[in-house]
């Protein structure tokens, strides 16, 4: 029988081996051993400390009265994934610049109401990273969430889960950002499914009911939604965002306003390349005509890319690449070729091309913007 003194000689045995927390197994092969039946009273809930181990040293105090009582854990006081304690305002980027809407912008977050917004436009134009950075610059809480196809309720608003032996609900990034009062960027939106539709109520302002954590959720003030893409929800007829899919028109509809970001002007990009070399170090007169030899090539490819030209373009991103690239190795002609091997070998001899005139410099400025006077070859 497990009397008093055989508890504390087998609790004894067991820290000695083991340590103060042993596996359940652990414990019923030694109690084997000892010639006593389970030890019901060691594996309790209350002596559980994490999945299927037990607290001896605490049964040992508390038998041996060095310590008051462990009372039991409410079901309700199940220890809870962590939550997120620390700043989520994203970190200033001295590099960034200011473009496109951002003054916009600032007047919808600063003032702090909920106004849900849509921001379409090519890739690698800075729509999210302007918003990110805008949030920085007004010390707002951001939380981005990567939309794909797989993405579901579960995702973005949370499930349930198990931790130290308990099933939980852990909540979702956008269920975080709800109580946070933070700015929401949902990224990438129109890659989603029609599983987004989740987030209904959500854009609507009037909060979620969590089905699986049987409360509801309202937003605190301050909280707003940001959703940016490549279309406009409706897909890409031309193949060059594959994935996109055609979203619900009444999810769509719940955005106040739609922004249709284009690329820097010439001028701005020219700031932005400049920063970023000069952060790598690299300032001076052979730096200054690069600059203006890329940007220059970046608006002649988009003008024409514009008229029908030609299928491909370079973005404010790729001309980030590229001095990045030139950082690096210090011959631009190395980081041009280098960052242009994503496309096609004839667009990518072609932009190349383009490249070496302009810095060569020839004026293709007043070139017109079909692919034959800018390139020198057959459309392509």
């Amino acid at each position: 029988m497990w009397n008093k003194d055989k508890k504390v000689e087998f609790l004894s045995k067991l820290q000695t081996k083991y340590g103060s927390v042993v596996r359940k197994k652990d414990i019923l092969a030694e109690a084997e051993g000892f010639g006593e039946a389970t030890p019901q009273w060691l594996c309790k809930t209350q002596n559980r400390q994490g999945h299927g181990s037990y607290n001896v040293s605490n049964v040992f105090n508390m038998i041996t009265g060095n310590v008051v009582p462990i009372t039991k854990t409410k079901k309700s006081a199940v220890s809870m994934p962590e939550r997120h304690t620390e700043s989520l305002v994203p970190e200033k980027d001295p590099n960034f610049v200011k473009f496109g809407f951002y003054n916009d912008m600032k007047k919808i977050l600063s003032s702090q109401i909920f106004y849900p917004v849509f921001i379409t436009g090519l890739s690698g134009n800075g729509k999210t990273y302007g918003s990110q950075q805008l949030c920085a610059q007004l010390k707002r809480e951001c939380i981005t969430v990567p939309i794909t196809i797989e993405t579901d309720e579960s995702d973005l608003l949370g499930d349930k889960t198990l931790v130290d032996g308990n099933v939980v609900f852990s909540q979702g990034p956008v269920v975080d950002a709800m109580e946070r009062g933070a700015v929401l960027i949902l990224d990438e939106i129109d890659l989603a499914s029609n599983k987004i539709m989740c987030l209904q109520s959500i854009i609507d302002g009037k909060g979620v009911y969590l089905k699986k954590d049987n409360r509801m959720v309202r937003p605190a003030p301050g909280f707003t939604v940001i959703a940016t893409a490549n279309t406009k929800g409706k897909g890409s007829d031309d193949g060059r965002f594959i994935g996109t899919n055609v979203l619900n028109e009444a999810f769509l509809e719940r955005f106040k306003v739609t922004f249709e970001q284009e690329y820097p002007t010439q001028p701005v990009e020219k700031k932005i390349l400049t920063n970023h070399l000069t952060s790598f170090g690299k300032v001076g007169s052979e730096e200054t005509k690069i600059i203006e030899d890329l940007t220059t090539w970046a608006s002649a490819i988009r003008r024409t890319f514009e008229e029908g030209g030609i299928d491909e373009i370079i973005s404010t991103r790729r001309l980030v690449h590229i001095v990045e690239t030139y950082s690096i190795f210090g011959d631009v002609f190395k980081a041009v070729e280098l960052c242009t091997n994503r496309f096609d070998e004839d667009t990518k001899s072609s932009f190349v091309d383009l490249f070496t005139k302009i810095n060569g410099g020839e004026d293709v400025a007043n070139m017109g913007t079909n692919d034959d006077e800018l390139f020198n070859e057959e459309p392509f």
